[in-house]
């Protein structure tokens, strides 16, 4: 990074280096994005209870996220919980490299006919477009792949 007067000076004024790296980190960033940023928390509807969606919804996601290669996904996995005591049966979209972090997404449902939950970093993300569209078809009923690259 090459600095100017200005931000050599910006520097030296009382903003820490810390402080400005990270402002200038995300001035890059959001330079660097190639598509719109996501919807951020999602509800769907349901026809059928909880469990029977998730599962329909964590079959749609293996076939059509992961084993389709498609590379917006390729630096997560799917983690699927769906036997929940807690009536609300979910799956988790975790980092690739480091399963046992905090999940990047989270899709549960709750009830009979079930609400469908989508949240999580992710979903903020560009590829929080594509996870909204896909879990509303698949809350539907639809079990087809949406526009894979």
């Amino acid at each position: 990074m090459i600095l100017t007067g200005r931000t050599h000076s910006a520097l030296h004024s009382g903003l820490s280096a810390p402080v400005f790296a990270l402002a200038m980190t995300g001035l890059l960033l959001a330079g660097c994005q190639s598509s719109a940023p996501g919807p951020g928390s999602q509800t769907a509807s349901a026809p059928d209870r909880a469990l029977t969606a998730m599962e329909r919804i964590a079959r749609a996601a293996s076939k059509c996220w992961f084993k389709s290669g498609d590379r917006r996904f390729r630096a997560y996995r799917l983690a699927p919980e769906l036997n929940s005591f807690s009536g609300r049966p979910r799956i988790l979209l975790v980092p690739a490299n480091r399963p046992q972090d905090r999940p990047l997404a989270v899709i549960e449902a709750e009830g009979d006919p079930a609400v469908i939950q989508a949240y999580g970093p992710l979903m903020s993300a560009p590829v929080g477009n594509r996870i909204a569209a896909d879990i509303k078809n698949w809350a539907g009923g639809s079990t087809a792949c949406g526009t894979t690259t």
